[in-house]
């Protein structure tokens, strides 16, 4: 009897067709939440992409590394610990000094501060560095990230690895 302990990834409307492609959900480093990780993954997948859920507590270098090999069409930055402003800044700073990741659309959502909802300016600091958008629980919900989301151009399809079978 055999049995697949390991689920399909792709559990949502994107196994029916190919996915529209592949986003990376992770925290920040500081960050040890998994709730927002699963839910966001689970609506990411709704909208038609694979997704990569690197998990919690992520070091800076592990998410580069990561998207270095997987060439993500987003990279989404959750975070409900309130340290998400400061951690942002740092982590945004490691992605878009790697070459091939300047151009990756990068977000971040959550509880991003201590005090509640972000000023207009603390919101802009993420912007000017380097975030493609920001998502403050205080003053933002799901549908505005979905629209985000549904918004960016479908991926090219990849060419299929191929391995060569010797006889």
């Amino acid at each position: 009897m055999t049995s697949h302990l390991t689920p399909d990834r792709r559990t949502s409307a994107a196994t029916a067709t190919q996915p529209r492609g592949t986003v990376v959900v992770t925290t920040v480093a500081s960050d040890s939440h998994t709730w927002n990780l699963v839910f966001l993954q689970l609506l990411i997948e709704e909208l038609g992409y694979e997704v990569v859920n690197l998990g919690a507590c992520v070091p800076d270098r592990v998410l580069v590394d990561a998207c270095r090999e997987l060439a993500p069409d987003l990279v989404v930055i959750s975070t409900v610990n309130g340290h998400g402003h400061h951690d942002g800044l740092r982590v945004i700073g490691a992605l878009r000094s790697c070459g091939e990741l300047a151009a990756t659309p990068v977000v971040i959502g959550g509880k991003l501060g201590v005090a509640g909802k972000q000023s207009t300016g603390s919101i802009d600091a993420l912007i000017a560095a380097g975030f493609d958008a920001v998502f403050d629980d205080a003053s933002t919900g799901t549908l505005e990230f979905s629209r985000f989301v549904t918004a960016l151009p479908a991926a090219s399809p990849r060419p299929v690895a191929r391995t060569e079978v010797v006889a």
